[in-house]
């Protein structure tokens, strides 16, 4: 993805400053998409039964909260001081996404075992209590890890393209909160799509395969931080 995010940063270069806040808001909206994103949501959203629309737009929106934090308050020193983050750091937080897409991964597939997504069996008193992943604190808290994982990325980007400090805090303000946004309606989709009979039916059976998938992409995420293996987005 790091390609298309260069092309699209590269368009305020010499620009006037409406420009590069639109460039911001275009890379903030495309960012949500990054891959390790898409795997974290696909995990989140499908390891509970309540998929609603409305549900899966408050959790897309907390999450969206936390990354856009981090990302504020890990990009501004990186702006204002004209300095990356060491490469360990950088490679540490990296690694700590990948982690926890694993995590919510393995996760899924525990609460697959046990039964969770049978949509015949009946209800065990351990699933009537709310799982903390998928309040809204801890969706704030899964948001805050891929935050600190993507910030060097985006300041990196932000740094090549504009001069100014001021206008680099403030596309890094807007680009962190339209990545919010993003979020939020990507959460959404997931949400409406897969509160649809037809695919509610397709999801469940699906469930083992999603988190294999997602498990598979955490290890090669981490592994692909330290350059083990190599990573082509």
């Amino acid at each position: 993805m790091f390609g298309l995010d260069n092309w699209i940063a590269g368009l305020s270069s010499g620009t006037s400053f409406a420009v590069v806040l639109l460039v911001a808001v275009l890379l903030g909206l495309r960012h949500a998409t990054d891959p390790d994103h898409m795997a974290a949501v696909t995990t989140l959203i499908t390891s509970g039964k309540e998929r609603a629309t409305r549900s899966a737009a408050r959790l897309g929106a907390w999450w969206g909260l936390g990354h856009a934090l981090t990302l504020v308050l890990f990009g501004i020193p990186i702006l204002v001081a004209g300095r990356y983050l060491p490469e360990r750091v950088d490679q540490g937080a990296e690694t700590a996404v990948g982690a926890l897409i694993a995590f919510l991964a393995i996760r899924l597939l525990v609460r697959w075992r046990h039964g969770y997504f049978d949509l015949h069996a009946h209800p065990h008193p351990e699933q009537q209590h709310r799982h903390a992943v998928r309040t809204p604190a801890g969706a704030f808290g899964i948001g805050l890890v891929h935050g600190m994982g993507g910030s060097a990325g985006i300041g990196v980007l932000l740094l090549a393209a504009i001069p100014s400090e001021t206008v680099a805090v403030a596309s890094l303000v807007v680009l962190a909160f339209f990545t919010a946004v993003s979020m939020t309606i990507v959460t959404s989709g997931f949400g409406w799509t897969l509160s649809l009979r037809p695919v509610a039916g397709a999801v469940a059976a699906s469930i083992p395969a999603i988190g294999l998938a997602s498990l598979a992409f955490g290890l090669w995420y981490s592994a692909a931080a330290w350059n083990v293996i190599p990573y082509p987005f």
